[in-house]
């Protein structure tokens, strides 16, 4: 996979590019983030790449010409998805981030200011994409977050592709409760039934236990839910994720 992120601060993605799962993959040679400075577009001598906005109002707006440039750099842009990061785009979830994994090209552009001009969203993008409910002071941590999500879908980036298909939402639910060693710390006890080895058992009281916590906390993830196709989504992967040497 190819990635390229457009941004007024790459300085700001170098730790994140040099650590984590995200690092090992690109030593490992798995995909490709390549950074470009839209500022090096900028329109004047003092890398003006903002102007007010026609018809008054509050906040500086992202011009045209830097937005188009930079794109233009890019010389593997045709075909790609172009990824603006945007409060009001489509909310992230475990579907977007499966969806993009499956590109070979996207490039990302991350706003400042008010925003960019309506004519590059229009003409240029193809995906607008939120994180969530809050507005942040541009799209570089955004992006980060979607960069994590989706590259951790690369075959390889984790090692194991079940631990990918055992967290939270994609089975449908939010994950079980998790334990390791010591199975007693400070008076509490890890539940018997994980430390029985009957799979079957262990299996089973996940399932009821990712069921129990995604009622508490999402319960909007089960109104259109078939029980009899999560409790098989959630079996099937975890007869993956032992297959696959977990514990």
């Amino acid at each position: 996979m190819r990635v390229a992120v457009a941004t007024l601060f790459p300085d700001l993605f170098g730790p994140f590019l040099r650590l984590g799962v995200v690092a090992r993959g690109l030593e490992d040679g798995l995909f490709d983030v390549e950074l470009h400075d839209i500022r090096r577009h900028a329109v004047d001598a003092r890398g003006s790449v903002d102007d007010y906005q026609f018809g008054g109002g509050a906040g500086m707006v992202m011009r045209p010409e830097p937005l188009f440039a930079t794109l233009e750099e890019i010389p593997w842009r045709e075909g790609a998805r172009v990824v603006l990061m945007s409060p009001v785009g489509r909310r992230l979830d475990h579907d977007l981030a499966r969806e993009l994994a499956e590109e070979d090209r996207m490039i990302i552009f991350c706003g400042r200011y008010g925003g960019v001009d309506e004519r590059f969203r229009q003409e240029a993008v193809t995906d607008q994409v939120s994180v969530g409910g809050a507005v942040a002071s541009g799209g570089e941590v955004p992006a980060m977050l979607l960069l994590e999500t989706v590259l951790r879908w690369v075959p390889g980036v984790l090692g194991r592709m079940e631990s990918a298909r055992s967290d939270s939402y994609a089975t449908g639910l939010l994950d079980y409760p998790r334990y390791t060693r010591p199975a007693a710390f400070r008076g509490m006890k890890v539940p018997d039934v994980l430390l029985s080895g009957d799979h079957a058992a262990i299996a089973g009281w996940r399932f009821e236990r990712a069921l129990e916590r995604t009622r508490r906390y999402r319960p909007d993830l089960l109104e259109d839910a078939d029980p009899d196709r999560l409790r098989s989504a959630f079996m099937g992967a975890m007869r993956d994720a032992e297959r696959g040497g977990e514990r």
